[in-house]
Formats: structure tokens, C-alpha cells, sequence
């Protein structure tokens, strides 16, 4: 036998082919996302000339690790491989696929196939060179057995003999194991950002802190939003979100109803940031200190809940910045600072930052100080106010900055914008993203937009939070609708999607009032612009029913993320029916898209997606109501009533 050691032949050419690595974004320019205790699933295409046969192997190493991990993946049938690994801690990932030709793989398939005895054991001694190469590699025990391996195969020995050698399992697999890789083929390290949970599910209640008085006409207080906490809490929340609590510009303030010219004692828009108290880092003095703020922070922390802040880089005429940093705003030919405006319509009281200015190293530096200002205050979830607005690579570079001192920061992206746009921010690094559901109404819409966001590859990185409501918009089918559109958008959002919210006080109290019926989608006397007063223990609150559907998302681990997501054909087009599953938790729901009239149809369900045998009999339990129904199979009948409830929203028991 030729020295083992002359044959290893580690410097080989590459042999083998790595194609369509998957997850990947951008071709491995972005990261995929996953949250801590998810299982990562990597499928590649790995094949090799000829009739070669090849392995793959997945690699993988978390924040701070200097070694990778590795694994063999397993063949799916026509080239295709799968691996997996799991992830357990917050921070940046990177995953490989390594392929190469199985020489040992390819010898024995070959091998096993001869029938002449004196071919045999040729091809039984071609496989001992094999062997003997992997024994070089062993250690102890593992060498020994090699090794003898090898001086078997090498004996004239009968063919019976020499098949049972090879077809010995654990002997092939342990020569396997130390066989030589080499001229393998590597891909490209491909990101991965892992996250916390939050980032996945969240329920969001946003509310305006001065408003938060239970005094008619009184200006709320931090303190006021923290007596609110229980009660949010109670209603299944775990993100409180604060619009601006910053000082507000007096020049050009806007009015009630953002009429040009503020009257005595309008307090102006929470988004008209920076005055003389100061700018960004600065708290509106009639809400309290930071010490109150921090105190509402750990109080909502206690609860199991998180308090969410408005980033919006944008300023006043009256802004500490202005006189400051003049080179960071655009001067009009008048010499004059050019304020915002979408012609005709003119924001006199906003000043745009010019991402333009030679001097955009310090801006962003500065940009950057604010948000690492509130995260050493304790905040860890970030509302970011029009980010389309604001250059990619600013965001690209600040989020990155950010996590590595804060690795916990979650950044939700407002950008109702073109697709393209979105989908950059969140690939940038943006955790959630505000999404077109506040227009999608019809079944077909419905159906096809959030099949894209759940199916779609865009699903690595673009996670959907959805809102039905916000303080900027009271979308046409809310104005001046009954309570049963608001009930049946607000399941809507809460079971399509993990991660929605709502625009609070207004939501439960079904503010439907549209300040140009038609025309706009501003709220009439818009919480925007003044100190409101909202009595919520009005009887026709809805409340109790949000509390219901919160109460079910966070009882079930199949609404708490969304890949999972399957529409079941209903023969009724005001009728849709769709599916989430989390191994044996299956949640099933029926929803009546017409808020006036009853509607009935019969549902045709996807038995396999659910789990469950073609005629099986199960029993489906309304998780709004308690009552329970006997099915069987896939074929269904519901009817709902919408004065009643806009949906059923059942959990299925099986025997």
C-alpha cells in the first residue's frame, strides 16, 4: 500500500459547486434576522462533476466567539442540503456552507454496485487507501479501528466479506469523519442579526403623556403615565409608546387643528421639537424631570412592559441647533432657513436638517448622541419619526453604532412610503416596520399582502408591525364608522400580525371624526395639537374587547410570530379565514369583513398546514366567547354577525 500520508493531497483544486445559499439577503450584503432561542434553517445547492458525490457542512460562530461550530447537513434529494443551528444570545451571527467531493461516499456507492469477485476486491483495495488516509487523521482508539479497517479491506478476502466491511455504518462514518476535505468549496460568511424576543411580538399602546390626566383640561405629567401603567398593562400591552417629549417650539407654533397661527395657551404639535429649554436631549418642563421619566421607565419595566420613545430629527425655528449649527439648515435665497413644505401646503414651524451640509460628520455624530442619550436612560425600543426622510447610510451607520454599546435597542421604522424604500431601511438594520395594512381592506388585499409579508423572501428582514390607527391617520374606512369596523381592524392587526399597535385612548373610544370628511385623513380637534381629555370609562369602550384578543396573543405561542401564516379558501368573498401554528398550538380564524350585515360561508381548510389528517374530527374552541363546535375534515360552516363579534377566533383541540 502506498504511504497514507504521500496521499492525503490536502491542496486540491475546488471540485465542488455552492449555489443559492439560503437565507440570504442581497447576496449576503445584509443580514437575515432571527431572535434569541430560534432555529436557524440553512438550505444550499452543493454538487460536483460527473458522478461524484459530495457532503456539505454548515458553520456557524455568535457574537464574540473566535471558533465556528460546524455541522454535516443533510441531502434533501436533487443536490439540494439542509442544516440548522440555534441561536442563543442577542448580537451579530455568521453562518457558511462549506461543500466538497465525498471520495469515500463515491467509492462506496461505486463499490457497492460490482458483482465480479476479482473487481471487487480491486475496487475493496482502492477503498483501503481511502481508509487509511482518514486513519492518519485519527486519534487513538478511532486510529485503531481504521486502520485495521483498512488491512481488511486490503486482504483477499471473499466478496460477502468485503460488502459486509463496507456496509458496517459506523465504521463508514467514523472513516468519514476524519476523511480529507480538501479542495472544498467555501462560501461567504453571511450576517445574521439576532434580536430579542420583543423584536418578534408586541403589542404597542401609544399615548400622548399629556393628555394622560384624569383632570379635564389639565396638562398630564410623567407621573399621570405611570398611574396609567396598570391598566394598560391589564390590557395585554408590553410597549408603551410616547410620542416627543421634548421641549415645543413657540416660533411659528401651529394651532388646534394646525391652523397657521397658534392662539394663548396652544401647546403646538409634540413633533415641534426644541425651544428655549432646549433640544433633543431636553424634557418638556410641564411633563416633569428626567427623574421622573427614568422612574416611569423602571415602573413600566416592573410590569413586564417597556416605555417607547419618538426619534424625529427635525427642529424648530427656536431650537438650540438653529443658532448653533446655522451650516446644518438650507438657507432660502432671502438668507433666510428654508422650513418644511410639500407645495402648496407650507410647515412655517419645522426646520428640515440638510443631511447635505459638508459638515455631516458632526451632524451625524450629534444625531447619533441623542439616541445613545435615552438608551444610558434606560430606553431600549425606538419609534424612528419618517426615517425615508433621512439618508440610508446615515441609518445604516448610527444603528450599528448604537448596538454595539446597546446591543437590546430596537428600532421600529415609520416610513409609509414606497416598497423599495421600506424594505432598504429595514434590511439597514430597522427591527419592525410600519406596513400598507391601514389601507388594506378587501379580502384580496388582505390575502395578498400579507402572504407576501409571511412567504416572501423579504420575510428575512422586513418584519411587519401593524397599525390600524395612528395620530396622523384616521384611514377613510374609520371615519365615521361604527364600533364593529374598529373592533374587526383591531383583530385584524392583533392576529395577522405579531408585532401591531394602536393609537390608544382614541382606538378604545372608537374616534372616528375626520377633520375633512373625504378629503384628509387628520382627526378633527386632532390630539396632535391640544390637550385632550379622554373618558375612558365611557360604557361603549372597546376595551374589554382588546383586552379579550391581547389576552390571546400572548396565551398562544402561535400569534407571536408570523411565518407560519396560511388563508384557507371561504366561499363567501366578505369571509376570510387564516391559520397560524406553533407545533401542537393551532389558532384558526374566521373573520366577517362587512361591519353592517351578518355574513355565512363555508371554509375549505388546508388540513396538512394545520397538522391534521384529511377527515380528521376535531373540536374548535372561541377563544373570544368560550363556546366550543364539533368539526370533521376540511370542509366548514361559519356564520358571524358583526353586532355580536367580528370574528371567531378559535383554538383546535384534537381527541
Amino acid at each position: 500500500m502506498n504511504d497514507a500520508r504521500r496521499g492525503l493531497r490536502e491542496e486540491l483544486a475546488p471540485a465542488a459547486v455552492i449555489e443559492n445559499v439560503q437565507p440570504r439577503v442581497d447576496g449576503g450584503r445584509f443580514a437575515a434576522k432571527r431572535v434569541v432561542g430560534e432555529e436557524v434553517v440553512v438550505t444550499a445547492d452543493g454538487f460536483a462533476h460527473g458522478h461524484e458525490k459530495v457532503a456539505c457542512a454548515l458553520r456557524w460562530r455568535g457574537p464574540g466567539q473566535e471558533e465556528w461550530n460546524q455541522a454535516e447537513m443533510e441531502a434533501l434529494g436533487n443536490d439540494r442540503w439542509q442544516g440548522a443551528f440555534t441561536v442563543d444570545r442577542i448580537g451579530p451571527w455568521q453562518y457558511a456552507v462549506s461543500c466538497w467531493v465525498d471520495h469515500l461516499a463515491s467509492w462506496r456507492e461505486g463499490f457497492l454496485r460490482r458483482i465480479d469477485a476479482a473487481d471487487v476486491r480491486l475496487a475493496a483495495r482502492m477503498g483501503a487507501e481511502l481508509v487509511a488516509q482518514s486513519a492518519a487523521r485519527a486519534q487513538g482508539y478511532e486510529r485503531d479501528q481504521l486502520s485495521r479497517l483498512a488491512s481488511q479491506l486490503s486482504e483477499e478476502q471473499e466478496p460477502v466479506a468485503l460488502r459486509r466491511l463496507v456496509n458496517d455504518e459506523a465504521l463508514f462514518e467514523l472513516a468519514r469523519k476524519h476523511a480529507s476535505r480538501g479542495g472544498a468549496s467555501e462560501t461567504m460568511e453571511f450576517p445574521l442579526t439576532v434580536e430579542r424576543e420583543r423584536a418578534r411580538f408586541s403589542s404597542w399602546y401609544e399615548l400622548f403623556p399629556r393628555s394622560a390626566s384624569d383632570v379635564p383640561g389639565k396638562h398630564g405629567t410623567f407621573a399621570d403615565v405611570e398611574e396609567r401603567l396598570d391598566e394598560i398593562a391589564a390590557m395585554g400591552f408590553n410597549v408603551v409608546y410616547l410620542p416627543p417629549i421634548h421641549p415645543i417650539g413657540r416660533e411659528k407654533r401651529k394651532g388646534r387643528n394646525n391652523v397657521p397661527l397658534a392662539e394663548k395657551g396652544d401647546v403646538g404639535s409634540p413633533w415641534g421639537i426644541g425651544a428655549s429649554e432646549g433640544g433633543h436631549t431636553a424634557i418638556h418642563p410641564d411633563l416633569g424631570t428626567l427623574a421622573d421619566f427614568k422612574h416611569l421607565v423602571r415602573g413600566a419595566k416592573l410590569r413586564g412592559m417597556e416605555i417607547a420613545i419618538d426619534i424625529a430629527f427635525q427642529v424648530t425655528p427656536d431650537h438650540p441647533w438653529v443658532k448653533k449649527h446655522p451650516q446644518w439648515f438650507r438657507k432660502r435665497p432671502d438668507g433666510t432657513v428654508q422650513y418644511a413644505e410639500n407645495p402648496p401646503k407650507k410647515y412655517e414651524d419645522i426646520y428640515p436638517i440638510d443631511f447635505d451640509t459638508a459638515d455631516w460628520q458632526a451632524l451625524w455624530q450629534e444625531l447619533h448622541d441623542v439616541v445613545a442619550f435615552w438608551a444610558r436612560e434606560g430606553v431600549e425600543i425606538f419609534r424612528v419619526d419618517n426615517p425615508h426622510t433621512k439618508p440610508f447610510a446615515f441609518w445604516e451607520w448610527m444603528i450599528a453604532e448604537i448596538r454595539r454599546e446597546h446591543p437590546r435597542a430596537i428600532f421600529l421604522s415609520e416610513a409609509f412610503t414606497r416598497p423599495r424604500v421600506m424594505h432598504r431601511l429595514a434590511k439597514l438594520g430597522f427591527s419592525q416596520s410600519y406596513t400598507y395594512f391601514t389601507w388594506r381592506v378587501t379580502r384580496e388585499e388582505l390575502t395578498e399582502y400579507f402572504t407576501e409579508l409571511s412567504q416572501d423572501e423579504s420575510r428575512e428582514y422586513f418584519r411587519p408591525n401593524c397599525w390600524p390607527n395612528t395620530p396622523d391617520i384616521l384611514p377613510y374606512h374609520l371615519q365615521n364608522a361604527p364600533p364593529a369596523m374598529f373592533r374587526l381592524r383591531l383583530l385584524l392587526a392583533a392576529t395577522l400580525a405579531a408585532n401591531y399597535g394602536i393609537y390608544g385612548p382614541a382606538y378604545e373610544l372608537a374616534e372616528n371624526r375626520p377633520r375633512d370628511p373625504g378629503t384628509s385623513e387628520e382627526y378633527l380637534d386632532s390630539e396632535k395639537y391640544e390637550v385632550k381629555h379622554w373618558d375612558r370609562k365611557r360604557a361603549d369602550s372597546l376595551a374589554p374587547f382588546i383586552t379579550k384578543v391581547n389576552a390571546i396573543r400572548n396565551a398562544h405561542a402561535a400569534m407571536q410570530s408570523d411565518w407560519s401564516l396560511v388563508f384557507h379558501p371561504v366561499d363567501n368573498p366578505q369571509l376570510m379565514c387564516y391559520s397560524k401554528r406553533a407545533g401542537d398550538d393551532r389558532i384558526l380564524v374566521a373573520v366577517n369583513l362587512d361591519p353592517k350585515q351578518a355574513q355565512a360561508g363555508w371554509v375549505t381548510l388546508d388540513m396538512e398546514a394545520l397538522g391534521l389528517n384529511e377527515h380528521a374530527a376535531f373540536t374548535v374552541v372561541d377563544e373570544l366567547n368560550g363556546e366550543s363546535y364539533p368539526w370533521r375534515g376540511p370542509r366548514n360552516f361559519v356564520m358571524l354577525d358583526p353586532n355580536k363579534t367580528p370574528a371567531h377566533v378559535f383554538s383546535i383541540k384534537v381527541g
